[in-house]
Formats: structure tokens, sequence, C-alpha cells
């Protein structure tokens, strides 16, 4: 990558949505070299896809809840058992492996409490070597990067 591939990427984080014309005018080429440029970044896999930013509010998106989840055993195997099965949850929005107190982090959004309990007793309690549960429930966004 260099910096007109960085400053392609930048624009695109900026607005998903430009036109190659707009694009390529804002980061100094012409429009085919701009398009050939984008189009190696997705087959390099660098740009993986595109993706709509709701307002949670407007959209009535649900609430966000971050669950950390410690494991009974830090083994390679039950790491993977453990990711494996979550990546066949539709219910996990985003799943991190972590360093510190918890062994993962999810991100899953619900409408109500009904679903949540749901969630946890049926998904989440469901998850191989899972050891503990912690949910933190958010109040509202205050910054959000979608990069």
């Amino acid at each position: 990558m260099d910096h007109i591939d960085e400053r392609i990427i930048g624009q695109l984080r900026s607005d998903a949505r430009i036109s190659n014309s707009d694009l390529a005018i804002a980061v100094g080429l012409s429009p085919s070299a701009c398009l050939r440029r984008v189009r190696q970044l997705e087959a390099r896999g660098v740009i993986r896809g595109y993706t709509v930013v709701l307002d949670s509010r407007r959209a009535r998106a649900g609430t966000v809840v971050f669950v950390q989840i410690a494991l009974e055993r830090q083994t390679d195997e039950c790491f993977s058992r453990f990711e494996k099965a979550a990546r066949r949850c539709p219910e996990i929005r985003e799943c991190y492996l972590m360093a510190g107190t918890s062994d993962y982090q999810l991100q899953i959004v619900i409408d109500d409490m009904t679903e949540y309990e749901r969630v946890h007793r049926n998904v989440l309690s469901a998850l191989p070597g899972v050891a503990r549960i912690q949910s933190s429930f958010t109040i509202r966004p205050v910054i959000q990067s979608h990069q």
C-alpha cells in the first residue's frame, strides 16, 4: 500500500458512497486509475466490504450489550471450540479474543430484557467452556468509529 491507497481508504472511510469521479478528484487520480486502485484494494482484501451505519435511536436498532466471557480453561482446544460455536450465533455481532480479566469480549444487540434473558440463557450460557458471563448495557453511543 502506498500513500495514494491510504488516501483512497481515508476518503472511503469518510464517505463510502462517494462517486468514483469525486473520489478520483479527491486523491488526484484519473477516474479509471482510481477505480482500478479500489478494485485492487478489494481483491487483496484490504477493503472487505461496505456497510450501513444506523442511528440506533432513529432505526430502533436496539440496545448494544458488551459481554465479557471467561472460559474455564485457556487452552488452544477450548479457544477453538468457543470460537467455532460463537461464529454460529447470529446474535453475536462481534467477538474479540482479549488480554486481561476476560477471555472474550462480545457485542450483541437486544430489543428488550426478555430478549436478553433468552440470549443469556440459550446462547451465551450454552457456549462451550464458559465459566463466567459479565454483561454491560450501553446507555448511548458517544464516539462510534466504523473503520
